[in-house]
């Protein structure tokens, strides 16, 4: 799949199998995280890849759901620059764009991860002085949801708002 069918096929998928995802994906998952424009280079995160179920259902007061993804990746980012929360989304993104790449669902929690995000750092041994961004659980859909985006002739503007 090339880059922009998999943006246009991206969705938020909350519902998944349960199979496991090869070890070779994830990284290519990651990798592609990885490879995200960082404001200075600096490269100041972190992928944690969780496969253990008993750790996965550690998430659920994040998102219930999250116990069916096949894996889930907790990106941890080091806030010592201004641009670490661009950088982050960065990273998400081609995350997910890789995920849909690769046949996968996937979907960024944050909202309502950052509440705990002292409780899940404890749980995956992060660092005090580093920050918990996101969890991006990623598995086989059960379901690819089909939403609808506004018309580009709709937020398009040309040289004025």
């Amino acid at each position: 799949m090339d880059a922009l069918e998999a943006i246009r096929k991206r969705r938020s998928v909350r519902k998944f199998t349960g199979q496991a995802i090869p070890k070779a994906d994830l990284e290519t998952i990651v990798d592609a995280g990885r490879w995200a424009a960082s404001g200075s280079n600096r490269q100041l995160w972190d992928f944690i890849v969780v496969t253990k179920r008993e750790t996965i259902v550690e998430f659920v007061p994040a998102a219930p759901w999250i116990v069916q993804a096949g894996a889930v990746i907790a990106l941890v980012l080091d806030p010592v620059t201004r641009w670490w929360v661009e950088d982050g989304a960065a990273a998400i993104q081609n995350m997910l764009l890789a995920s849909t790449a690769l046949g996968y669902g996937s979907c960024w929690v944050e909202g309502d991860a950052l509440p705990r995000e002292e409780q899940f750092k404890a749980l995956l041994g992060v660092p005090p002085e580093k920050r918990l961004m996101a969890l991006i659980p990623v598995g086989v859909p059960a379901e690819w949801p089909q939403r609808e985006k506004k018309p580009l002739e709709q937020v398009i503007h040309w040289e004025k708002f």
